[in-house]
């Protein structure tokens, strides 16, 4: 009999290995997840192309392209407003797939779409999540399970043969995994997201990085303009010091309050003359519904994920600053990572020790490498060296000094154009297991 799989954690990372085990032939797998449903909640991501790929490996990237962007360009702007660079994203990058600006909603239902299609409606259950963990002598999970529906909760145990901790930076796995870990290390940044409503001659056709290190603005649209919907999804985010627009009262409640609702006029007027290429940052804030504040924390690179039979992926192995577009995008690899090397190997066990060495050096660099603010630096650069403005950016940043920041990033993260053309690694094979 194949094992039974358990992955905690329905959101992007849990959702993507679902589908990527049941591509290896994995017929026993079991997503929990303590929403009691997933529904469309969120603001917007970029999908570099080396996940892009694995998504298409998937066949979900047809479904995901109806309601998403193929970015173009990507911009960078001094905080003046002017232009820092310019780089081709995407298919107009020489890459083989495109690079996705897409609602986090839309990408999380047209996955939870399809495992449920491939593995059975059974195969998501909400309003459950892990409540404490235990690795027995012979490496299986014994895992405790909270469960509420409706007025009713409850405790279960199950004994899974693999469990994957995928339920993201404040993972109730790597709790129990790692103990005494404590609370993600904020930097002092504070992050404002938000999506706006608008007319598409009002938001541009490309993505924007603007700003400085002490105040900065990311700008892009989520979808194209049809017929019968004229206005396009804007997806922006915000961060500045906390220490700049706040009292320790409200630094206390920012400690405790990961996605507390917040007025857009709280903060717009810092953002007033933020103007880039007819690209209104005032303007998109004001046509916003809302807006959600959290504080900028990632979690330390661990020593360590994998534990018998038991492994972290995503956000719950290696949280980082959302810098480069690589949250999603590296648990989407992840995923498909996992499920190959669950497929190559007869002993659990050895499988994810494979995963593990495959995945975490490089995530460990990744997450080091956006805590020098990878390749958005080239905006901080351009402030100190050039406070007031410039005329002229190359005598500010030489062109190559540009291009060497941009692309020993895609290096790092594996996304280089040479890379990812050379099609997925992680084509999975049929299981070893009968």
């Amino acid at each position: 009999m194949t094992p039974h799989i358990l992955i905690a954690g329905g959101g992007i990372a849990g959702l993507t290995a679902a589908l990527s085990l049941h591509a290896a032939g994995f017929q026993r797998v079991t997503v929990v997840e303590a929403a009691r449903e997933i529904r469309s909640v969120g603001a917007g991501l970029n999908i570099m192309p080396n996940a892009v790929r694995e998504l298409d490996a998937l066949g979900v990237l047809d479904r995901l392209e109806t309601d998403a962007v193929r970015t173009r360009e990507l911009r960078y702007y001094h905080r003046s407003g002017g232009l820092i660079s310019r780089e081709p994203r995407g298919l107009r990058a020489g890459y083989r797939w495109p690079q996705l600006s897409i609602h986090r909603g839309h990408l999380q239902l047209v996955l939870a779409e399809a495992v449920r299609e491939r593995l059975g409606p059974a195969a998501i259950v909400g309003g459950v999540r892990v409540a404490g963990l235990e690795i027995l002598p012979d490496g299986r999970p014994r895992v405790r399970l909270a469960h509420r529906t409706g007025a009713t909760r409850g405790l279960a145990s199950l004994q899974p043969d693999v469990l994957i901790g995928a339920d993201g930076i404040r993972s109730a796995v790597r709790a129990a995994l790692h103990p005494g870990e404590g609370a993600p290390p904020w930097n002092g940044m504070l992050v404002w997201r938000g999506v706006s409503r608008m007319a598409a001659k009002d938001t541009g056709s490309f993505m924007l990085i603007a700003g400085d290190d002490r105040q900065k603005a990311v700008v892009y649209p989520m979808t194209e303009p049809t017929l019968r919907r004229p206005e396009v999804l804007v997806n922006w985010a915000l961060a500045m010091p906390a220490d700049r627009i706040a009292g320790a009262e409200r630094l206390d409640a920012v400690r405790g309050d990961w996605n507390r609702p917040v007025p857009v006029d709280d903060f717009l007027h810092h953002y007033e003359g933020w103007e880039f290429d007819g690209v209104s940052v005032p303007d998109v804030l004001r046509a916003s519904d809302g807006a959600y504040e959290y504080p900028m924390v990632d979690r330390e690179p661990l020593a360590r994920w994998s534990h018998g039979r038991t492994t972290l992926i995503g956000d719950a192995a290696h949280a980082m600053y959302p810098i480069g577009s690589n949250g999603a995008t590296q648990s989407i690899v992840d995923a498909r990572a996992l499920a190959h090397a669950m497929a190559l190997y007869r002993d659990p066990a050895d499988a994810l020790a494979a995963y593990e060495a495959d995945r975490r050096p490089a995530m460990t660099e990744l997450q080091r490498a956006n805590r020098r603010l990878g390749p958005e630096v080239v905006i901080n650069l351009a402030h100190q060296r050039a406070p007031g403005g410039f005329t002229d950016i190359d005598a500010v940043i030489p062109p190559e000094e540009r291009a060497e920041i941009a692309a020993r990033y895609a290096l790092t993260g594996a996304f280089d154009p040479a890379a990812v053309n050379a099609g997925s690694p992680y084509e999975v094979a049929v299981s070893v297991l009968p």
